[in-house]
């Protein structure tokens, strides 16, 4: 009940999906929580749910200024630090022959910039044996359709848990990436149409070798051991994707 009871955790984009459920997990274990993300209501609306021991920050992690306010905002909520999920991101399809420079630059700004200088903010409030969590995605190893911008910076992402992990290992700050595969957010059903996003999770479910999609608890059950307990792991990618990426 009180595992992370004397722990201070930020998660980016904690405001729903993966970033919620690895906040209440948290908070459930008596953890003190900061969450950020762009929509103030939906801040709210978690915070809510989540308790007392949750600040709330509105922030775009594509924006210095908002993660040098966030880091401030941390520094007088909490102090230190033990861990910091870096799970902000977006997912629009880009299709190759359609896709902008408008909507490459806004998925690289959100998804590898704003993960980049979310722990070059943060990385002062961590403390001694903290652990960082980037969150990646299957996509960065298999080729998927319509989604190439977002695959390739998740790649990004990956890379940065080894070139960070290097960086912050004489502080003692492990940097590890939890890489979900197929998981039920609800996300699908705010990018496509009812009828493509039931096309595309059964495709998912067929070709899954558990045939079914993955939850945001699991993921946030894992991003927790990373964080928490790995002590002797940083550098890596946990994958969560039912053997999608294995098998």
């Amino acid at each position: 009940m009180d595992k992370y009871s004397d722990k201070n955790v930020v998660i980016t984009g904690g405001g729903s999906g993966m970033g919620f459920a690895m906040a209440k997990l948290l908070v459930d274990g008596g953890a003190r929580v900061v969450i950020n993300g762009r929509s103030q209501s939906t801040l709210d609306a978690a915070r809510e749910r989540l308790g007392k021991n949750v600040v709330a920050v509105r922030g775009d992690v594509a924006s210095l200024p908002d993660l040098d306010a966030l880091a401030d905002r941390v520094k007088g909520e909490l102090g230190t630090i033990e861990a910091l999920f870096v799970n902000a991101g977006i997912a629009p399809l880009t299709p190759f022959e359609s896709t902008t420079e408008e909507m490459y630059d806004e998925l690289f700004a959100i998804n590898v910039k704003g993960a980049y200088f979310t722990v070059q903010k943060l990385a002062p409030l961590l403390s001694t044996g903290a652990g960082v969590v980037l969150t990646t995605s299957i996509a960065n190893v298999i080729g998927m359709p319509e989604i190439s911008v977002y695959a390739a910076g998740k790649a990004a992402l990956r890379s940065m848990a080894r070139t960070l992990s290097r960086e912050l290992l004489p502080r003692g700050i492990r940097v590890n990436a939890v890489s979900p595969g197929p998981i039920d957010t609800g996300i699908l059903e705010n990018t496509m149409s009812e009828e493509a996003a039931e096309q595309f999770k059964a495709q998912r479910v067929a070709d899954n070798p558990m045939r079914r999609f993955g939850t945001p608890d699991e993921v946030a059950r894992a991003a927790a051991f990373l964080a928490f307990d790995a002590t002797y792991t940083t550098g890596a990618e946990l994958v969560v994707d039912g053997g999608a990426t294995q098998l």
